[in-house]
């Protein structure tokens, strides 16, 4: 291999960073050790039996057409299934509003591609996705973080920072929220809060970029209007997936935005991967068709919901005074606050040594903050395992305080 080879690669590759978190899973690969680091769901909801159904059914009737190269937009019927489901929800679009991704982390990067030069700011929420960061990252974003509260990003402070940074002539290029049931804080936006967030990006006139994988795992509560319906001047881009909801195996997402826009990803699409598989798609469009896909999300969200009660009323039972975690309506996820004085890196090793693990909260944001925050994961362990391993993480951090 040449000495020098380190001068080959391009400032975007020597930018870019592995996942934090895939990171610390190669150190959770221990026997006995119950991890709620991931962001899996949980294998008994893969709809197996349907699914060996209607892939017989496409390579028996469809072959020619699922087997072949697709459309860069995506596959047709697909598309259709989507849209009616948008447009049941309030949403008014038709197909020409949509684009076949494959994964959601592939439309995070179109958003880099399409729109970020070097230097060019975004905003996020403290805490954000990683892998949204990650992607952002990659293409030379100068990231700002807007701390939030209960109810998500702070309106104030999205004021103060867009208010700043126009009289600098750095306007943001867009806002990155994830509304419903965030990762990873499990936090959900009212819809008074999205319509403030709609209103301070329209005075400066900056797009909204609105990721929402778990809205449709709701298990609480009351739905709120998406930020791309309540928005009426069209200036809202929407990221969908299957891979929360259906099987992340199919790596299936969607971007939703105007058509201009759609083009550019359209255009971005073709010279990164000419289009996502079709076989996958054609089975996920029929069975969205067969009615099987609102069948099986109910049933997941039944069990997502009693595994969250599971995990709160370990939490009450089990975790120190000064601990204190959000309660979120839905999704796959929850956040845990420790007394300030802790490390929750320091903690993890501890933890590991206890047979359980986490994310540590401080991957989440894009300053550096949120030393003494980790997320936990209820969708994957199952009830048995879910209390076993609070009862553990509580004696990790007993251990640490101690």
């Amino acid at each position: 291999m040449y000495h020098d080879l380190e001068k080959s690669f391009s400032k975007m590759t020597k930018r870019a960073k592995k996942s934090a978190i895939r990171e610390l899973l190669k150190l959770t690969n221990k026997p006995g050790l119950i991890s709620f680091a991931g962001g899996l769901p949980a294998p008994c909801t893969f709809p197996s039996e349907e699914l060996k159904e209607i892939t017989n059914e496409v390579l028996t009737k469809e072959a020619n057409i699922a087997l072949q190269y697709g459309t860069t937009e995506g596959d047709d019927l697909l598309r259709e299934q989507l849209t009616k489901r948008y447009q049941s929800m309030g949403l008014n679009i038709t197909k020409e509003n949509l684009v076949i991704t494959t994964s959601s982390q592939q439309a995070l990067d179109f958003l880099g591609r399409v729109f970020i030069n070097e230097g060019d700011k975004i905003i996020v929420e403290l805490p954000s996705y990683l892998g949204g960061l990650q992607a952002f990252n990659a293409f030379g974003a100068d990231m700002e973080g807007i701390k939030s509260d209960e109810f998500g990003m702070c309106p104030v402070a999205l004021e103060k920072k867009m208010a700043e940074l126009s009289s600098l002539g750095k306007k943001p290029k867009f806002i990155y929220v994830i509304p419903d049931f965030q990762n990873p804080s499990g936090i959900t936006m009212p819809e008074s809060r999205r319509k403030e967030i709609i209103d301070i990006a329209h005075k400066y006139e900056v797009l909204i970029v609105e990721d929402s994988p778990y809205r449709e795992l709701r298990f609480d509560g009351e739905p709120q209007k998406t930020i791309y319906q309540l928005d009426e001047m069209g200036t809202t881009i929407t990221l969908g997936t299957f891979s929360k909801i259906f099987v992340p195996g199919f790596r299936i997402g969607w971007i939703i935005a105007h058509p201009a826009i759609v083009d550019k990803f359209v255009t971005t699409k073709q010279s990164v991967d000419l289009c996502t598989p079709a076989f996958v798609q054609r089975i996920a469009a029929r069975y969205m068709e067969k009615g099987y896909f609102e069948k099986n999300l109910k049933s997941t969200i039944k069990l997502y919901g009693r595994k969250k009660e599971v995990m709160m009323e370990s939490f009450e039972k089990y975790m120190p005074e000064g601990v204190t975690w959000t309660n979120p309506e839905g999704g796959l996820f929850l956040f845990v606050y420790l007394p300030e004085h802790m490390d929750a890196q320091k903690l993890f090793l501890t933890a590991v040594e206890n047979n359980v693990a986490f994310v540590i909260g401080q991957v989440f944001h894009c300053d550096g903050s949120g030393i003494n925050t980790m997320r936990i994961n209820f969708s994957f362990c199952d009830d048995e395992k879910i209390v076993e391993g609070v009862k553990r993480l509580a004696a990790a951090i007993k251990e640490y305080k101690n």
